[in-house]
């Protein structure tokens, strides 16, 4: 494994530690060897360290503290001792010389073979020149046998964000197609690393319960939350040339909503599942500008805390319209989904962390019910939560105790936690591996990143051509209030509560 960005805070945040513990699960290979790429001057003693140290913050599971005592050092000492560092600048074909010696020193030392995974830890302005430059140096090229099977195999993984447009995804799959095969590419998306999302197919496929009733007959819609309480921190410079459109939709809410809306595959497959995933794209419309709202935060306080408004955040312009709140309405025109609005809404400073898929079934008839003492009937809810706590909950009506026909909601929930050990992950632990068993069903494809792109790009391109009125909703809230009037425009209630989605409590 090839870590480009060796020094970088996605590699000590992310990926190494995600590496220790696949490490501590024994499912890191044994033949293995991790290689660094940076400009930083630096040895691999010095890298090393430097991983071992940041190691104390950044392993475990990321929301909580971490304890120094958890460490479990021979799951590190099977990393540490196969540590290697490469100082250069990308652009310099030499380093790719370098590499390739260090490649071959793998290989002999540590058996692997010559499969060689790159990870690109870098600036997604460097993913093409990068890609370009292992090609030029031959680094990519898989040693195919007679039958044309893989002797070993190159892959590369690409993070977000994968374009800036619609017409720079179109360039940078062009170009990096150039030198790789589509299944060497691995663009990663580290919500799919979520047990809950994986868990979406199962629960819908598996349980003869909910695939009938998952469609336009029974749905009235669908609402898809990812809400951060943290602000921009020290990434201004990042977000004023991204804003939470670019930065949250085409990628993350759009892998949650291909998943909760495809149609069922007819196998397990990577190719049968991401065909269904691109189809769900290919029919969902590009979005009007009617139905998309734009937010900046202005000063507030989250949990508890009094924080700045976006425009006085290091790095951002005073007068900034880049919005840090986005909530879009879509229709996917299909048999499946014709009339079924979804949703989906993200932003800064609000007021929990919460990532949720809410589906909000059809209401039942009320006439049986006008004479009882409630004022409505209210609609069945079936909430998968991602984040923070990963679970399943479904809402629905009951008579309570006693003589008269009163209504209650009640919920059903399971939590992860209950059932299943909790093991220290930091998200990317099931992605890495799948890479490295060459399983890309939780990857993007080419066609599906262009889609992505396709469906927000007429409200990119509306957003800027003229300023926004900002700040429009105050850090620890839900967010503007002109996105109630998505859902309110087509009779809807409004959105569920961030600070409090449940909608039921026991009395």
């Amino acid at each position: 494994m090839v870590i480009f960005g060796a020094t970088g805070d996605l590699t000590k945040r992310l990926v190494v530690p995600a590496l220790y513990n696949l490490s501590r699960s024994n499912v890191l290979p044994e033949k293995f060897a991790l290689i660094g790429v940076a400009r930083s001057p630096g040895t691999s003693e010095s890298w090393r360290d430097h991983l071992y140290d940041t190691m104390k913050t950044y392993v475990g599971n990321p929301v909580t503290e971490f304890d120094i005592d958890r460490i479990d050092e021979p799951a590190w000492k099977r990393i540490a001792d196969k540590i290697s560092y490469i100082e250069g600048d990308i652009g310099d074909p030499g380093l790719y010389e370098k590499l390739r010696g260090a490649l071959d020193v793998a290989e002999k030392t540590r058996g692997t073979e010559g499969n060689a995974l790159f990870y690109l830890a870098v600036g997604d302005r460097l993913f093409g020149p990068v890609i370009d430059q292992l090609g030029k140096a031959k680094l990519t090229d898989q040693h195919e046998d007679e039958n044309g099977k893989h002797r070993y195999w190159r892959r590369v993984v690409i993070e977000k964000p994968f374009g800036h447009s619609l017409e720079s995804a179109r360039k940078l799959n062009a170009q990096i197609l150039r030198t790789l095969h589509e299944d060497q590419i691995f663009r990663i998306d580290h919500f799919l690393g979520k047990d809950t999302v994986q868990s979406i197919m199962a629960f819908r496929f598996a349980n003869g319960l909910f695939e009938p009733i998952w469609n336009r007959d029974r749905i009235d819609h669908v609402q898809i939350t990812v809400a951060e309480t943290v602000g921009v921190e020290q990434r201004g410079t990042f977000y004023e040339e991204t804003g939470a459109l670019r930065d949250m939709v085409p990628n993350h809410v759009f892998s949650l909503l291909s998943m909760v809306a495809m149609e069922p595959p007819t196998s397990f497959d990577a190719d049968a599942i991401r065909t269904k995933n691109a189809e769900v794209l290919a029919a969902v419309q590009p979005v009007e500008l009617s139905c998309a709202v734009r937010g900046q935060y202005g000063a507030g306080t989250v949990l508890g805390k009094k924080v700045k408004p976006y425009r006085h955040e290091p790095d951002v312009a005073p007068d900034s319209s880049v919005e840090t709140y986005t909530a879009l309405k879509l229709e996917i025109d299909n048999w499946r989904w014709a009339g079924v609005s979804f949703y989906i809404r993200t932003g800064k400073h609000l007021s929990k962390r919460l990532t949720e898929i809410a589906i909000c079934f059809k209401q039942a008839p009320y006439t049986a019910f006008q004479y009882t003492p409630v004022d409505t009937l209210r609609p069945n809810w079936l909430v998968l939560r991602i984040a923070p706590d990963e679970g399943i909950s479904l809402q629905f009506e009951i008579k309570r105790r006693g003589p008269a026909v009163d209504l209650a909601a009640v919920k059903m929930d399971f939590n992860y936690n209950d059932w299943f050990a909790k093991e220290p992950n930091v998200g990317y632990e099931t992605l890495i591996y799948d890479v490295m068993i060459g399983d890309p069903t939780l990857f993007m494809r080419a066609d599906m990143v262009e889609h992505g792109w396709r469906i927000v790009q007429p409200v990119l391109d509306a957003w800027a051509a003229k300023k926004a009125d900002f700040p429009n909703y105050d850090s620890g809230s839900d967010g503007p209030k002109a996105a109630d009037e998505l859902l309110r425009h087509d009779g809807r209630r409004t959105w569920r509560p961030i600070s409090r989605p449940s909608e039921c409590k026991p009395p």
